[in-house]
């Protein structure tokens, strides 16, 4: 097989796997650039959107009705979080970290007693394939690009032209002046925990098709989620798009040449390289 073919396929899969990455990351940095909280369980809100997505095809045997339900119900999971778990322990930073490294923990214990350890996957639910240099690829990678990149429009459009995603934005630069102005601000840090987990488990069912589901995926795509987010800079939306794009490509081409593994060390050696020059990160605030 010739390099510039695998070249090519790793590039495409480093985008797709890219946009997966975005709408989990922008997840976790809405719930920081908010709550200020560094969210250890968002690794798992990812698995669960692909536990409970699996659940649902197997009940219903429509991969469709999994897509909108799944994220749905870990999003109201994630209001119930903020509202029970993280409320009362707000302002706390070291007891707040404890605390959704406990969540991490019942959730996967909770995944491996109902789902069990065995791997399980799901078919694709798209199943054309398209063309590229005389070797097939499965249409589904496209659809989730551009499912991905419809979530993310969508994010972009809620945050700038709906009531609650301005007042997200409001409470973000100056949480004193927001109170004062009458922003329920309680309600905001609840929307935006459960909007968070809703991303989370959204890409965790796009993802579904293309990866092992098991109770510890969560594990495996936090390191780089945090890898992502701390590129683009903490609490930068836009940052957190344009560093999980760079980090997907980064990964999708060296894979061609090396591990998947060491592929990852280049990224952590990508992140160096930028908080050596960029503290803030790429598109992060001095804070």
């Amino acid at each position: 097989m010739e390099i510039l073919p695998q070249l090519i396929l790793g590039a495409i899969n480093g985008l797709v796997w890219g946009f997966i990455l975005a709408l989990i990351a922008l997840g976790l940095t809405l719930i920081f650039g908010l709550l200020e909280i560094i969210n250890i369980s968002h690794g798992e809100l990812y698995m669960l959107g692909a536990v409970l997505g699996w659940y649902i095809l197997q009940l219903t045997g429509n991969f469709w009705v999994s897509l909108l339900l799944a994220p749905l119900v870990v999003g109201l999971l994630g209001l119930a979080i903020e509202r029970g778990v993280l409320r009362p322990i707000e302002g706390k930073p070291i007891i707040t970290i404890i605390a959704t490294f406990g969540l991490s923990m019942i959730f996967q214990q909770a995944v491996l007693s109902v789902f069990g350890g065995a791997p399980q996957r799901i078919a694709a639910p798209v199943g054309w394939e398209v063309s590229i240099m005389g070797f097939g690829y499965s249409g589904y990678r496209f659809f989730v690009a551009l499912c991905s990149l419809l979530a993310i429009s969508a994010l972009w459009g809620f945050l700038h032209r709906f009531k609650y995603g301005m007042w997200m934005r409001a409470v973000r630069q100056d949480r004193e002046m927001a109170l004062a102005l009458g922003i329920p601000i309680s309600q905001v840090y609840m929307l935006t925990f459960g909007l968070g987990a809703a991303l989370a488990a959204f890409g965790g069912i796009l993802a579904a098709p293309i990866v092992a589901l098991e109770f510890r995926m969560g594990l495996d795509i936090l390191p780089a989620v945090f890898i992502v987010v701390i590129i683009g800079g903490l609490g930068s939306l836009e940052g957190s798009l344009l560093a999980a794009l760079l980090i997907g490509e980064l990964e999708g081409i060296t894979s061609v040449f090396v591990t998947p593994t060491t592929a990852r060390i280049f990224s952590l050696v990508f992140m160096s390289a930028v908080l050596l020059f960029r503290p803030e990160g790429l598109l992060g605030r001095h804070r």
